[in-house]
């Protein structure tokens, strides 16, 4: 891991919120990776018969009891939901690494496939930012992901590293040198973006992100195969586009149709 590897993580503790707050029914679920530290996770269902399964990868500051408001509105639209915390967030235990928070997400997705009341043929990924790069490699890695919808999502760590250094004006001179020296390299979404198809994909971004350069997330698309869909927001920012009734339906129609078996 390199020495600056670390930097990509911003965990807490903390309670941001609380489905009670939504009325939102749920279960507090621990699971583990086989060998890894014990991780926690909220199920949510479906209202009424489940359309499918998603699992949300969520970004890198926080914990799912703040991160569980972007994709709240999905039980309501029919789908089960699990969010999940890597190790080091929320009552996850351990630290957070690169090949830990995949291996996390894989063991968020052996969760949902074990339950008896999930369609395992229904089971989808949505990861905004840090989660898109770790949903994109997970899917890659994974068949029984049938789709996956990311948004704010990067292509590459190093590359993600250096536009945050550009944009300090003391880190600026040295961000290329500061990427390539701190930051390790492995498990780029864009070495497993590819073998996503013939699954079907969705890439959201917009223009005035500042966390994520929003160019990133179209190199992910154009390094996608079909079916895959580009939705670039003019003048959006970083993952705000599920906070309102335009993007809750893109991301949900998306899914849907995926499941489906239609094309994009």
């Amino acid at each position: 891991m390199g020495a600056g590897d670390k930097l990509f993580y911003f965990p807490t503790r903390a309670v941001y919120g609380r489905p009670e707050t939504y009325n939102l029914a749920y279960e507090s679920v621990n699971f583990n990776y086989p060998g890894g530290p014990m991780l926690h996770g909220w199920y949510f269902p479906a209202n009424g018969e489940p359309r499918g399964t998603v699992v949300h990868c969520h970004g890198n500051s926080g914990n799912i009891t703040g991160h569980f408001e972007f994709v709240k509105w999905l039980p309501e639209r029919g789908w089960n939901l699990f969010c999940f915390d890597y190790r080091g967030y929320g009552q996850s235990e351990g630290e957070p690494t690169r090949q830990g928070t995949v291996d996390d997400a894989h063991a968020a997705l052996d969760y949902v496939l074990s339950r008896g009341d999930v369609d395992t043929s229904k089971v989808v990924m949505f990861g905004q930012s840090l989660g898109g790069a770790i949903g994109t490699v997970v899917a890659g890695q994974r068949s029984e992901v049938r789709a996956l919808a990311v948004e704010g999502a990067f292509s590459n760590y190093r590359r993600e590293a250096a536009f945050v250094s550009s944009g300090n004006a003391f880190t600026r001179p040295f961000a290329g040198w500061l990427s390539r020296h701190l930051i390790s390299e492995g498990l780029e979404p864009i070495d497993w973006v590819g073998k996503i198809a013939p699954r079907p994909t969705l890439f959201v971004c917009g223009t005035k992100d500042q966390i994520v350069d929003y160019h990133q997330t179209v190199a992910l698309h154009e390094a996608a195969g079909d079916p895959k869909t580009l939705h670039v927001i003019d003048g959006g920012g970083h993952t705000d586009s599920t906070r309102e009734e335009t993007g809750r339906s893109r991301i949900a129609g998306f899914l849907e149709q995926s499941l489906n078996g239609q094309q994009h």
